[in-house]
């Protein structure tokens, strides 16, 4: 997709309410991402994970704040398994290893900031 198409995708949501679990749908052995803002300041990124799906252990060199809104997951940060639940958040500390298992189908949005 274009840059300038994502753009206008996020530009439709500025000024209306919308429920985050209707931005992003799910689908059977994926995980599906949608950037809803891209800054050069950070990013807001929604994501639904199939049952069993993750990301690999990874670093990043800002702290990010991921929030569940539905399901669970098991997150690893530098070796500590946190388990969350919907409506729960935790902070990824920047520089430290990683990593996201689906527990159940869940749904987040990450939120980095690079300052």
């Amino acid at each position: 997709m274009a840059s300038s198409e994502k753009q206008t995708r996020a530009e439709k949501l500025i000024g209306k309410v919308t429920r985050l679990t209707d931005l992003v749908d799910y689908q059977d052995g994926a995980v599906v991402s949608r950037e809803i803002i891209n800054k050069n300041t950070g990013t807001v990124t929604l994501f639904a994970f199939d049952e069993g799906q993750g990301l690999s252990e990874h670093t990043a060199p800002f702290d990010a704040l991921v929030y569940i809104f539905d399901g669970e997951v098991d997150i690893t940060i530098s070796g500590k398994v946190l388990r969350l639940k919907e409506g729960e958040m935790v902070i990824m500390p920047a520089n430290q290893p990683h990593a996201l298992k689906a527990v159940t189908r869940f749904k987040m949005i990450l939120t980095m900031i690079r300052s």
